[in-house]
């Protein structure tokens, strides 16, 4: 198809349907929550002997127009080193999630997100498939759930399928508006 034809079949659309002409859904509007300057402390368990581990820092979110947010993090690793995070979130209507990616200095891979919010409204759970920690060379499901307190409060718990198949939370951080 020509590029001209393309353009054509989109224009046949009407604006409403053309992906490149999007209205922001509640959903949009239930991420907007999250924009604003925090700090954060987490407390991380890497390894059943391994003792908790500590961080803290700070991120920015902001909106990207009124589809998406966007959050920078800064702060230390459990050992000291500095860490970089980007999260980004929006909502894709189409398939009816949540939709975003995370990356992280401190690692290689690149962790894309989908997801649902819950019927409370508060809690929004973002799977996503990733190196095993047991084992890198195999895949394993995470999820990210983000849970929202208050205006000024919002908590990040990350969990794996343990042993036994049930989600096991292996990080939590709490995050503060600022």
């Amino acid at each position: 198809m020509t590029v001209e034809a393309q353009i054509d079949a989109q224009t046949d659309l009407g604006a409403q349907d053309c992906p490149m002409n999007a209205e922001p859904q509640p959903q949009h509007r239930w991420l907007l929550k999250l924009v604003g300057d925090w700090t954060y402390e987490s407390e991380a368990q890497m390894g059943p002997d391994q003792p908790p581990t500590k961080s803290a820092g700070r991120q920015s979110t902001r909106a990207v127009g009124e589809l998406w947010i966007m959050g920078e993090g800064r702060g230390d690793m459990p050992d000291g080193e500095p860490m970089h995070t980007v999260i980004t979130l929006g909502y894709d209507p189409a398939k009816q999630q949540f939709v975003g990616t995370f990356i992280g200095s401190m690692m290689t891979w690149l962790w894309p997100y989908s997801g649902t919010l819950d019927d409370s409204g508060k809690v929004l759970t973002l799977a996503s498939e990733g190196p095993s920690f047991t084992d890198p060379a195999q895949m394993s499901p995470y999820q990210d759930v983000l849970e929202v307190v208050d205006d000024d409060h919002h908590i990040l718990r990350s969990r794996m399928p343990g042993p036994d198949g049930d989600w096991v939370e292996f990080m939590t951080a709490h995050y503060r508006r600022v």
